[in-house]
């Protein structure tokens, strides 16, 4: 895990500097407003220390998918007032439909040390997305430092995550350093026994995590819509639950390599099973071998919560990734919510992955009980897959 070793901001001196700083504030809008800012919130400590440190701040970041050209719908307007706020000091907006324009040379320009501007959003330029060196330019044109603070992109090689890095030091802020450090840490170090939690919809999604893991893990717990082609493997009759047949037989050659490497797979024994996919249908609780034709399984039953919380009980380390079940209904919520009572309990490190097993533990109230919540979605799973996150290597090591 050489992403160990990268130099964050604390390894250099920033003050007098200018720091382009890319965070993550691609933040859900409506009507204009924000309506959830957690991922804003999540920036302010590497923006605190940059201006307490006397840095000249120029921040920037995505919101959205505008493709490459200005639709005021994405703009970052609305981040800009809210950063204001929480900083409690004027962030202006350089109003640029080229983001790198005019308004942003000057306001960079006029910078004052401790002082902070925002950048339009980076994806109003089609270079972006396809990391070409013109724009990774004309961002580096403007700073002496750059920061990268958003994981959430870390698996992308864009302009303003990775391009940039070739024309300035490049270091990472807090929020990388922290998801390094928890989820570097528990796959290459981790408090034992490690055990893995994976559900949602599709094996399909998780092979590579499950993959990786087999090498990492002392106990593997299967859940959600993806337990069901585990079970097609074992030849039990499956309903008319979520299946993805092609990956049946790789389903069964991870329970074998498992099963070689001495790593416990846990599948679910029962579930809880619905007439048809709604929040209010009929549900009964059937054993996982006599899933009944014209029924779904909906969520994991008693049984499989004793044996998951009993395998949690003991863990030092766990990784979560994905709900147990479809755990928006409260009719199918209990076996995320025994998963992530018992994760909270165990007073194992926890490191909750990927948006939806955040999003039930949060609903849920579990969030404050849980050593890490990663922010970034797709690039967890690919950190978790053991790929190398270009956000991350383009960084300078310590």
């Amino acid at each position: 895990m050489e992403a160990l070793n990268k130099k964050t901001i604390e390894d250099i001196d920033v003050k007098g500097k200018r720091v382009l700083a890319r965070c993550d504030f691609n933040v859900p809008l409506m009507d204009g407003e924000i309506t959830n800012d957690k991922r804003i919130v999540a920036a302010l400590p590497t923006i605190k220390y940059l201006m307490e440190h006397g840095a000249k701040v120029i921040l920037c970041s995505h919101l959205g998918r505008p493709k490459g050209e200005y639709k005021p719908e994405f703009s970052l307007a609305p981040v800009a007032k809210k950063l204001s706020e929480y900083l409690g000091t004027e962030v202006k907006l350089a109003e640029d439909p080229e983001v790198v324009g005019e308004n942003a040379k000057r306001i960079a320009s006029e910078l004052k040390d401790g002082e902070v501007m925002l950048l339009e959003n980076v994806r109003y330029r089609k270079e972006e997305t396809k990391n070409e060196e013109n724009f990774s330019k004309e961002l580096a044109s403007l700073a002496d430092i750059f920061v990268n603070d958003a994981f959430g992109t870390a698996h992308r090689a864009h302009c303003s995550t990775t391009g940039v890095a070739a024309y300035l030091p490049a270091v990472c802020g807090f929020l990388i350093q922290k998801e390094i450090k928890f989820m570097g840490g528990a796959l290459a170090n981790p408090k034992r026994p490690l055990v893995a939690i994976l559900g949602g919809a599709k094996v399909s999604d998780k092979i590579g995590v499950i993959s990786n893991l087999i090498d990492k893990c002392d106990t593997i717990i299967i859940g959600g819509g993806m337990a069901y082609t585990f079970m097609k493997y074992l030849g039990h009759s499956i309903g008319d639950s979520i299946l993805e047949a092609d990956w049946v037989e790789k389903a069964g050659q991870m329970m074998a390599d498992a099963e070689a490497k001495g790593v416990k797979f846990l599948i679910p024994v029962d579930n809880k099973v619905g007439r048809e996919y709604a929040a209010d249908t009929e549900a009964k609780i059937v054993s996982s071998d006599e899933i009944p034709d014209g029924w779904m399984g909906l969520d994991i039953g008693p049984k499989s919560m004793e044996v998951f919380v009993d395998a949690i009980k003991g863990a030092g380390t766990v990784i979560w990734n994905g709900p147990m079940g479809v755990s928006e209904w409260d009719n199918f919520a209990a076996g995320t919510i025994a998963v992530a009572n018992a994760v909270a309990e165990s007073g194992a490190v926890s490191i909750i992955g990927g948006g939806d097993s955040v999003a039930a533990v949060t609903k849920l109230g579990f969030a404050d009980k849980m050593s890490h919540i990663s922010t970034g979605g797709g690039a967890s799973l690919e950190f978790l897959e053991g790929k190398e996150l270009p956000g991350i290597a383009a960084l300078q090591d310590k």
